[in-house]
Formats: structure tokens, sequence, C-alpha cells
């Protein structure tokens, strides 16, 4: 919607297309404007009108707005008597439009709200039922003839073939033609028009100014590196298609209390009030596809991890990372349009998402894990702050939540209008490429990792160049780089399955060495019973070490949801298994051995000291 239509001249009257049952369009009349209500000697019955004044409608006063006249006939043969109808406030049909995803046209309907002037952009299948768009219009303000309801549908279906033809969309964010596009306001472009859902503009609001969001907000999260991350993810999003970064997240984890909901109300102020701006794990996957695309090319803010459900909170990663929703089909089983992004997004909880994906009994899949990283927001010097500029914790904390409530979606639509005035295609990129040297990984997966914290860096330093940040220069990288260093130390810079595989049959080891392993050396006639058996574990005499011979089902069981030939590569990059290869590929990682109770067997035999990762 937009806040600034202009009202037409009071002197202003205009007429529909005629209700004839052949669907001609009859062009308006003008009305010569001048200080005395306008006259018209006779219209055409039947058929709509608009009158923007008071009007002299064949010696009537009709009041402004929207008129149906007709004729009421008393029986057959009988030419009718003039009747008049007012259906609503005066309502302009202005233009056709066309949405640029699905092609789906639509009207572009104004009139004068309760406060505002409104524009609303309306499908034309929604008049198939009509109830979705007369509840649109009751809601928006429209003042409407409560009897006549059923005819205000009928005028807006009476304009066809409009000349002004404009390009829509129901997507935030980037639009083909080089706009930004955020409800209730088009960046670049007077020829787009975004078609309102009915949500979006309580999402996207503003108050206060930049420079006190600056001064304010911004200037307190300096020496925070959380708040740092959490400010300039909010910024990035519009950077992402330049930049070619596919989406990704951060996971805030920390104990309750230590401000990590505050940093993301932080990164809300970007865009909008952070009360609103803010969505929730604790919806279906569906919903967050919406809650994802009504944020495109933003920033998606997920607080409290603990409120999702364990069982799809990895798939609810991949597919938030991924940008792209679950295919559906209409009631005519036609493929519906995929809801699609490409954003960053922030969430928090107090424990990090394979801890949360483990309660319901699920192994840990790495592609989730490097999709949200986990970010240390609980033991810094002041819990998820570092440095409380002379305050105490609290004092600090309750400073910046005053702040955030006063501040709010201005430094987001500042950024938008910086890149749109200066059309630079290479600024950004070369930026980008330069800080990304300082981002050292010796993998692939730990190097798509980098590439998220350097974007980040990337979309902080260019706000800091173009005077939207009150930091110095180096501020956001140097941020990134320690919380990139910090997730490398907890996490290493191998390969994640690899870490995963070994870490699961360490846990395993832990869990179950003296209860389902047994000594395959034990002598005597009545060896101890196991159950559930896993294996036996030969420990040597002059160490007292132990390597464990596992059974294949238990090598499974320790790293489940990996296949045998993965757990076997994972084992022998860490050295952790023998084998003796000879040409017999995996078969060579098997040994034979004779059990206590005198049969023979195979085993993979585990060097438990080799598994550790860290």
């Amino acid at each position: 919607m937009s806040d600034n239509i202009q009202a037409p001249e009071n002197t202003e009257v205009t007429k529909g297309p005629s209700k004839a049952r052949n669907n001609s369009v009859k062009k308006p009349f003008k009305v010569v404007q001048t200080s005395e209500p306008p006259v018209i000697e006779q219209v055409t019955r039947p058929s709509f009108a608009l009158y923007q004044c008071w009007t002299c409608v064949e010696g009537k006063n009709l009041q402004p707005g929207v008129w149906w006249h007709g004729r009421r006939q008393a029986g057959p043969g009988d030419d009718g008597v003039p009747v008049d109808y007012r259906l609503c406030d005066a309502l302009h049909v202005d233009a056709e439009t066309v949405d640029t995803e699905s092609g789906h046209v639509g009207r572009l309907l104004r009139f004068k709200g309760r406060r505002t002037h409104i524009e609303w952009v309306m499908p034309m299948e929604a008049l198939a039922g009509g109830d979705e768009v007369l509840k649109a219009l009751f809601r928006l303000g429209l003042a409407v003839e409560f009897k006549r309801r059923k005819m205000v549908l009928e005028y807006i279906a009476s304009h066809h073939h409009l000349d002004k033809v404009l390009e829509t969309t129901t997507k935030v964010g980037w639009h083909p033609s080089g706009a930004f596009v955020l409800p209730g306001r088009i960046f670049g472009s007077d020829t787009v028009k975004y078609q309102d859902t009915g949500r979006a503009a309580e999402i996207f609001s503003n108050r206060g100014s930049l420079d006190d969001w600056k001064k304010e907000v911004a200037s307190i999260c300096a020496g925070n590196t959380v708040l740092i991350l959490s400010l300039c993810c909010a910024l990035t999003g519009p950077l992402l298609a330049r930049l070619g970064v596919v989406g990704g997240g951060f996971h805030l984890v920390g104990d309750s209390s230590s401000g990590k909901s505050l940093a993301q109300r932080v990164a809300a102020t970007v865009w909008g009030n952070p009360d609103r701006f803010a969505a929730s794990w604790a919806v279906t996957k569906n919903g967050l596809e919406i809650e994802a695309s009504a944020r495109n090319e933003t920033v998606l803010l997920l607080d409290e991890i603990k409120r999702a459900d364990p069982r799809y909170i990895q798939e609810m990663a991949y597919s938030l990372a991924n940008g792209m929703g679950k295919g559906t089909m209409n009631a005519e089983r036609q493929a519906r349009h995929k809801l699609v992004w490409l954003l960053f997004f922030l969430s928090s909880g107090e424990r990090p998402l394979t801890e949360h994906a483990a309660l319901s009994g699920n192994p840990a899949h790495a592609g989730a894990e490097l999709r949200m990283v986990d970010i240390n927001a609980g033991t810094r010097n002041f819990r998820a702050f570092d440095d409380t500029h002379g305050m105490t914790g609290e004092a600090f904390h309750r400073a910046l939540s005053v702040a955030v409530m006063g501040n709010y979606g201005q430094a987001g639509p500042a950024l938008v209008e910086i890149l749109i005035q200066e059309r630079s295609e290479d600024e950004i990129p070369s930026l980008y490429g330069k800080l990304r040297e300082h981002f050292d990984s010796d993998s692939a997966q730990s190097g798509r990792v980098a590439d998220r914290f350097c974007a980040v860096a990337t979309a902080g330093e260019y706000a800091i160049a173009k005077g939207l940040l009150p930091w110095r220069k180096g501020t956001a990288l140097n941020a990134c780089k320690k919380l990139f260093a910090e997730w490398l130390d907890s996490v290493g810079n191998g390969n994640t399955e690899d870490r995963q595989i070994l870490q699961g049959i360490a846990d395993f080891i832990d869990a179950h060495g003296d209860s389902r392993f047994s000594s395959i050396r034990e002598m005597g006639d009545n060896p101890r019973v196991v159950y559930h058996r896993a294996g036996y574990y030969d420990q040597s005499t002059a160490n007292l070490s132990r390597n464990y011979l596992f059974t294949l089902n238990a090598l499974r069981e320790a790293a489940k949801g990996f296949t045998k030939d993965r757990i076997l590569l994972a084992l022998k990059t860490a050295n952790a298994i023998q084998s003796d290869d000879g040409g017999k590929g995996n078969k060579g990682y098997q040994v034979q051995r004779r059990t206590p109770g005198g049969s023979r067997a195979w085993f993979y035999v585990i060097d438990p000291e080799k598994l550790q990762t860290n």
C-alpha cells in the first residue's frame, strides 16, 4: 500500500463502463471544472458512475461515491422507473496489473481510508468468490453501503481493457526491473506495485530517524561481537544476490536471559518493529516457508529453538538455507508456484541444533549443522556481550531494550536507497573479494561457512563506508573473523561428516564400552554374558590401551544415518581403523578373529584414541 496518494480535484467527475450484457466499454465523459457543483443532464442506464464531489444528476443531488444508475421495471414492456443506488465511497480502478512471477491479472484500486489514501492490488481471481475482496475493502477502510455490497464487485469487474498496465509482485526484495520492493514503498520504480497479502505492512514499519537509530542503537553495539554480527546480518539481505552467496543462518546459543533475544531485536530494528518483525520456531514447516518468503532479501529472526519440533528442525534448517518451499497443488490438482527466498536467518536457543535434533532420536546431519552455524552468546564477558560501555550488564541490557523500541525501520531502506542510487555492480563483489582473504579455511565445508561470515562482514563494512553505521572501519570484519575462528575451534577445519561419524563412534564406546563389549581374550568355560553384543575389545597388557572390535551392525548403529562405505572412509581418513587393503576394497578393513566361544567372525578394529576430532 502507499500512504502518499494525492486526492483528485473535487470537481472531477468520472463514469465507469456500462453494465449492458454486451460488456461494451463506454468512455467516461468529462465535466469542466467550475466552482459550482457539476450538472449532468442525462446518464446512460444501466451504468456505473463515480462522482468525486456532490453532483446534480438528472435533477437530483448525489453525494460523492460510486453509483449505480438503472431502471426498475413494473412488468413486461415497461421502460421502468429510473433508480439511483449509492454503492460506496469513491473507489477508483486505476490500472490493470500483471504479476511478474505468475502472470496473474489484477486491478489497482484506490480510495480514501479512515486516515490515509489507500492503494490495493486486487487479484482478479478473488472476484470469483467475492467475499475475499469485500473483506479486504472493509478491512482497509472503504465505506460501503452494506445492502449494495455485492454490486461493488460488479463495479470493479466492469472495468475491462484498461489503458494503464502495471507490473505487480507479491515478493519483497529485488524485482527484475531493478526496483526493491517493500510493502508501502517501492524503491527505484514508479511502475511496479506490491500486491499485499494483508500482513506484510505490519512486518515492515518504522519509527524515529536514521540519525537517532545510529546514535541510540548502533553506536552502543560497537565492541560487542554478537551484536555486531546480528546487526550486520540484517543488512546483508539486499547484497546476497550481488555477492552470489547462498542463504544460511547463525544460531545464537546461550542460557536463558543471556541477551540472545536482545541481539535479535537489534537485528530487527534494521527493517521494522522488533515485536512484529521477528518470527518464531513455533510454526509448521509450511508456516516457516511463508515467514521466510515474506522477508525475502532482508532477514528472518527465529526465537527459541526449543519451541521447534525436534523431528523436523534439521529439515527446516535445510529449507531455509536452500531458499525454496515445498511444492503443492491447488484444488484443480495443478502445481502452485513454490515460495522462494534468499536471506540469512538468525536463530537463538539454549541448545545447539544438533542437541535439539537429538531429542527426537535423529542423528545430526552435517548439512544442517553447516547451514545454521552456532555462535557463542552465553559465555562472553557479560554473557552475550563483550563490552557494556561502563554500565553494568543489567543496565546495558535495559538501555538497549528501550532504544530498540524507539528507533527502527530506517537502516534497511536507507541501505537500499544507496544501492539503487549508486548502481555499482562491481563495488560490493570487489569488497567481498578483498575481505574473503581474511577468512582461512582448509575444507570446502568450512569454506562455505567462511563465505557466510565474509558476506556479513562485507555488508557491515559497506554500511560503515556509506555512513549508515557509526563504527570505525574494520569493526564488522574483526567481529566476523573472531566468531569464525571460535566456530573453527569448536568444530575443527576438517570434514563435518567425518567429525560426526568419529564422534558418534566415540560416544557409542563411552556409553557401551563395558556393557556391550567384552574381552576377546577371555578364557574359561563360562564367559561373561553380554546382551545386545556390539563386539569385543582387545586390551594390551603392556599399556592397558584397548582396541574395539565392532560388528557391522554395531558400527552402523554407532554412526546412525551414514552408509557403511562413508563410515569406513571417515575411519580411514582419521587412521582409526586397522586395514590390510591389498586390493580388497572395503573388505580389507575387516579382520577375522576367533571369539571366546571358539567360532571365528569378522570385525572392524577401531582405535578409540584416534577418534578424537579436536
